[in-house]
């Protein structure tokens, strides 16, 4: 079985890199942490959403399906942290945090991240190798 992208996208960069997933039939589950995102993720036609109570290590549990890289878009330098350490356990394989801010670079990659990419830009194409596309 593939393993699944993980996606945190509560902006409109992480909304762009879901469609990016979805034109190229990538495997890929979106992370949410309140109601508002859940009902954005339904809206964008996202069938795998994994909903986490940041707030309760209790539901930080590994979900049942196989958890490849890991693409964390910043809204928020706590949720992003909280979102590394909930989910370094989860894959062997890379964490990348999307950014447009060059401040938390060392923050995050002191949280387990294996890379902090800086893009003011919506267009997230770039994102996605050769390797992601299969």
């Amino acid at each position: 079985m593939n393993d699944y992208i993980l996606v945190s996208a509560p902006n409109v960069q992480g909304e762009d890199f879901i469609k990016q997933l979805q034109r190229r039939h990538i495997p890929f589950a979106a992370i949410v942490n309140n109601k508002n995102e859940y009902e954005r993720m339904l809206m964008l036609q996202v069938s795998t959403i994994i909903v986490i109570n940041t707030m309760d290590e209790a539901t930080w549990r590994i979900p049942e399906l196989p958890v490849g890289r890991i693409f964390l878009f910043e809204r928020s330098l706590n949720l992003c942290c909280r979102y590394i350490q909930i989910c370094r356990s989860w894959t062997s394989k890379s964490i990348y945090v999307i950014t447009d801010s060059s401040n938390p670079r060392l923050i995050y990659k002191g949280m387990g991240a294996n890379f902090v990419i800086y893009s003011g830009s919506a267009e997230t194409s770039f994102l996605i190798t050769n390797e992601l596309n299969g």
